[in-house]
């Protein structure tokens, strides 16, 4: 479990945007909104192409929170993001974070965290808050 200080990274890590883990995603998720899937229909839109399912890639801010967190950030934790430029097929969306606030309370520490995830450009596609209540007894997995 990452330490519980302010100012803590947390375990980041990069992801590769491909076109088939977005028609993977469709299929999981029931989303065939075709500026996912149908390459010809997006390259006719303004955004010039497919897109990745937005919360494909907050999958992957989650998959950073649980990686740092444990079964504490799978029972309760919140998060609360703006998306801000869509994540295309070839990308690659490097998500951080890093623990804001450090709030002990009586049965556990309240985590405030900063969360982000940008493409290779730097561009913020994703970026937002989290917090995740942090139990004392010892258990974070």
């Amino acid at each position: 479990m990452t330490a519980l200080r302010e100012g803590t990274d947390l375990p980041g890590l990069q992801k590769e945007i491909k076109q088939a883990k977005i028609n993977l995603y469709a299929e999981a998720s029931r989303d065939f909104n075709p500026i996912h899937i149908d390459e010809a229909f997006a390259r006719k839109t303004p955004l010039g192409g497919t897109i990745a399912h937005g919360m494909l890639i907050l999958a992957y801010i989650s998959q950073m929170m649980t990686a740092a967190f444990g079964k504490n950030w799978l029972t309760g934790g919140k998060i609360n993001v703006r998306f801000k430029a869509p994540a295309r097929p070839g990308d690659v969306i490097t998500v951080s974070g890093r623990i804001t606030r450090v709030e002990p309370e009586e049965d556990y520490t309240l985590c405030r965290c900063e969360v982000l995830c940008e493409n290779q450009d730097g561009e913020t596609v994703i970026s937002g808050d989290a917090k995740v209540k942090v139990k004392h007894d010892g258990s974070s997995s």
